[in-house]
């Protein structure tokens, strides 16, 4: 028997942006597909809408899967495809699979023979990284850093260290409400030769993208990043 096909679907960073960031094939996609294996329902079933206006939500068989999912539901949840149905998978923002549960949904398919089609969308890390000036040749994204102080701090020394000796960019997200407090930290803590971007709202009327040294960042204002999704990097 012929097994489906599982499509990572990309949704938008910014709100009222899929006209600009998304190709035509993603909504084509998603109008094709009766079954989608999600982050949040709520929120799918919302992006759904956006990009296919026609589409009838109550008719979607919508399957949540996130960080919390055990092995044995992600199988449950893949289980329609190996008898050769399709689906979409759906994260919160972005592209599914990068700093995502839907990897996990993609590592199993594989081991079941299913195939795996990634579509074009916009990806937060990757476009910071493009616009950051940094080293796009070796580079390696450590997720949320330690929410404690003293350990954060050890943390972004280490990842200072790492950028400067290997001439690789470290790349790192936070909690949108404590993108200040690291900011601070950052400043704080590496030495003023190092460079620093601070990429947020990426495609949002309001993006803010600047690279410069630490010394440089000490001269001007900081931003105004308080509760916007941000990516944050360190190199040389």
């Amino acid at each position: 028997m012929k097994t489906g096909t599982l499509y990572l679907i990309p949704t938008i960073l910014a709100d009222d942006t899929a006209a600009q960031v998304l190709p035509p094939q993603v909504a084509q996609r998603v109008a094709a597909l009766q079954y989608f294996l999600v982050e949040n329902a709520r929120t799918a079933r919302r992006f759904i809408k956006s990009v296919v206006p026609q589409q009838v939500i109550e008719e979607l068989r919508i399957s949540v899967i996130d960080k919390d999912s055990t092995e044995a539901q992600i199988q449950a949840a893949l289980q329609p495809l190996v008898t050769g149905q399709d689906a979409g998978v759906i994260s919160e923002a972005g592209c599914p699979g990068i700093a995502d549960p839907g990897a996990e949904l993609a590592r199993r398919a594989h081991q079941l023979g299913v195939r795996v089609v990634p579509l074009v969308g916009p990806s937060s890390l990757l476009l910071a990284l493009m616009a950051s000036g940094m080293n796009g040749q070796s580079f390696a994204f450590h997720g949320y850093l330690p929410i404690e102080r003293g350990k954060r701090v050890a943390a972004l020394k280490k990842l200072e260290q790492q950028a400067l000796q290997q001439h690789q960019t470290q790349l790192f997200i936070e909690t949108p409400y404590r993108n200040l407090p690291l900011l601070e930290d950052l400043l704080n803590t590496l030495h003023p030769g190092t460079r620093l971007c601070v990429a947020a709202s990426l495609t949002a009327e309001n993006e803010y993208i600047r690279t410069d040294t630490i010394a440089g960042w000490k001269k001007k204002p900081l931003p105004e990043i308080h509760k916007q999704p941000a990516v944050f990097l360190i190199g040389q």
